[in-house]
């Protein structure tokens, strides 16, 4: 699975709590709430993401 880009991020305080308020409302994290409105807003202009491919879940594959 490739990583997640990581980068600073400055916000408005107020940007901010209400950020963690709705993340809060939605049972997310403020990090993935930010993700969220950043494709919506994405998708709402017109550019298209393809989607990323859901984590891997379970037990590995053993090696007989």
């Amino acid at each position: 699975m490739p990583q997640k880009k990581a980068f600073a991020l400055r916000l408005d305080p107020a940007v901010h709590a209400a950020v963690e308020r709705l993340a809060a409302s939605e049972l997310r994290s403020a990090n993935a709430q930010i993700e969220m409105l950043l494709r919506e807003a994405l998708k709402k202009r017109g550019v298209e993401i393809a989607p990323s491919k859901p984590p891997r879940r379970g037990r590995p594959p053993s090696n007989p």
